[in-house]
């Protein structure tokens, strides 16, 4: 009898967690990951991270599943860009028109600090919980910038470094000792941009006016009971008290991206069906493999490997179209050149190439962007610096003063021209400067000719100059606004495809892409018990071939994964 009633409550367990109601969980403690990792320790840093593109996916498809009860976002204090919060908020407000409740909590909105990013993403929500130790950190922004030259100088070192143009301003840290005009001309545009976005964003979905959010951000930050009454939060609550409101008897909770894979759940793709690729540029763009970046910070986008995806995705007859999501700083003109050229190349088969813009798509980041059809970029993103800089540091004299002495030998008049010893020579400089020349000549000519613009019109939005996506939309440096589900959207019309046409992410292999996450917090603790190990074989293969995930050119006996 014992044995009988277990099974029947096991059963009817398991049917209560496939037909019950669902409520969604999304713990942003951690961040978000942008894309696919490209090398096993990114994947080992990143697997507590939710990846955007499942989240934005589990939302999109949690719009009209009647299951689907509300969402409840745990808001951290890691933070996010701007343009990540954006996407968000987007599909969060696109949610709630669905009639869906949601649900933002936070411990704080900037503990003793600023939090007016992660509370403009809160603010997207029907209801915004704050514990009550807790702080609203709502103070505007602000952008500083530190200058190293002088403190250099007495070092014994020296920068020479010449740029392209005045508003190329990433080298004035090293060259100079304030603001220049056409600096802080950029840095304050920006930072009025992203206030008016802020501003107007947290008055419509908190039903203020836009003068009083501005009152309010000059008045913070605020202690939890101001915030209650100044109508930017509408409760303080414990994590415990926020789930008992939300959570009926009888919900399942679950993870959001979890939810997003289980749409595929005991079914596999058609293999012949067509489908919209997806291919990840991410990190300062180097030559050779995406991996770790050597500066830290994240990861590098190689371009060995973004052009051997896009080629693979040119190359594929049921690829009808290419999504290319960029979110990069810049780095290598000749590894940017190279990814520029495998986008012409997609667009020349007849394949539309629409590019998505995370938080960043800036000097190489619009490089590689700007050969294609369409350029989607939320409001918040930092794009353009059309530019160029180089140079090197010159530390002879801090050596001479620690004692180093160094000598050399040398075969050819500029042979130690880039050695960081010595300075270069009249000539050596003109080299640097005709160096500089040519290249930002090419990147202003392929702006010209991608976004159809006359080169002293792009000559002018040029120069160097870092624009928000709301203006770079308004000079004609992209598209439209929006994130990247509206690209692949706009990219299945564009390709004459279904709405629900599939997509696949290139390159298609991927080293320990990820350990199998909990379905929500209150199994994690159970999940992590349940640990056992699967043997590489036949099944890996098949799933290569399926385009599933796999492990491709990390062959181990074995690999762990968390169930």
């Amino acid at each position: 009898m014992d044995v009988s009633r277990t099974i029947v409550e096991t059963v009817g367990k398991l049917r209560q967690r496939r037909t019950g109601p669902l409520v969604l969980e999304l713990d942003l403690t951690e961040g978000l990951s942008e894309g696919p990792p490209a090398d096993p320790v990114t994947a080992l840093l990143s697997m507590r991270k939710p990846r955007l593109a499942e989240v934005l996916s589990g939302l999109r498809r949690a719009r009209k599943d009647p299951r689907v009860a509300a969402l409840i976002v745990k808001i951290g204090g890691n933070p996010l860009g701007l343009g990540t919060v954006q996407e968000l908020r987007e599909a969060v407000v696109k949610l709630r028109a669905a009639g869906k409740p949601t649900v933002a909590f936070a411990e704080t909105f900037g503990e003793f600090g600023a939090g007016t990013v992660p509370y403009y993403l809160a603010s997207a929500f029907e209801r915004v919980y704050l514990q009550p130790s807790g702080d609203v950190g709502l103070t505007g922004v602000a952008l500083e910038q530190r200058f190293l030259r002088d403190a250099l100088a007495r070092a014994g070192v020296e920068y020479q470094l010449g740029q392209r143009h005045e508003y190329k301003t990433a080298a004035n840290m090293f060259t100079q000792n304030h603001m220049t005009d056409a600096h802080r001309e950029s840095a304050a545009r920006i930072a009025e941009s992203v206030t008016e976005q802020i501003t107007a964003g947290i008055a419509e979905a908190r039903r203020l006016t836009p003068e009083r959010v501005r009152e309010l951000i000059d008045q913070g930050p605020f202690i939890g009971a101001e915030a209650v009454e100044a109508g930017l939060v509408d409760g303080l609550k414990y994590r415990d008290e926020v789930y008992a409101e939300t959570v009926e008897d009888g919900a399942h909770l679950q993870y959001v991206s979890r939810y997003a894979k289980s749409a595929l759940s005991g079914k596999l793709p058609h293999p012949g069906a067509d489908t919209v690729a997806l291919v990840h540029g991410t990190g300062t763009i180097r030559l050779g493999r995406s991996g770790r970046s050597p500066l830290g910070g994240g990861g590098a986008m190689g371009s060995d490997t973004v052009c051997a995806a896009l080629r693979a995705a040119r190359r594929d007859d049921k690829v009808k179209a290419i999504v290319f999501r960029v979110d990069s700083p810049g780095g290598s003109y000749v590894a940017s050149d190279a990814i520029w050229r495998e986008v012409v190349l997609a667009r020349e088969a007849g394949k539309p190439v629409i590019v998505s813009m995370g938080d960043l798509a800036a000097s190489g980041g619009y490089f590689v962007s700007m050969a294609a059809d369409v350029i989607v970029a939320q409001p918040g993103t930092l794009t353009g610096s059309i530019g160029v800089f180089g140079g090197k540091p010159v530390v002879g004299e801090l050596l001479g003063r620690l004692g180093v002495v160094t000598e050399s030998v040398a075969e050819g008049a500029n042979a130690g021209m880039f050695s960081p010893t010595t300075a270069f020579s009249e000539t050596q400089w003109e080299r640097v400067n005709a160096w500089l020349d040519r290249i930002y000549d090419d990147f202003v000519g392929k702006v010209a000719d991608g976004r159809g613009l006359s080169r002293e019109r792009a000559h002018e939005l040029a120069k160097g100059r870092v624009w928000t996506g709301a203006d770079a939309r308004a000079a004609g440096l992209a598209d439209e606004l929006g994130g990247l589900e509206d690209a692949l959207a706009l990219a299945r019309r564009r390709a004459g495809l279904a709405t629900a046409a599939p997509v696949r992410t290139y390159p298609r292999m991927h080293p320990l892409e990820r350990l199998r996450p909990a379905e929500s917090s209150e199994d994690r603790s159970a999940a992590l018990s349940r640990v056992r190990l699967e043997a590489w074989g036949p099944l890996a293969r098949l799933a290569g071939e399926l385009g599933l995930p796999a492990y491709g050119p990390l062959v181990l006996p074995g690999y762990w994964t968390v169930r």
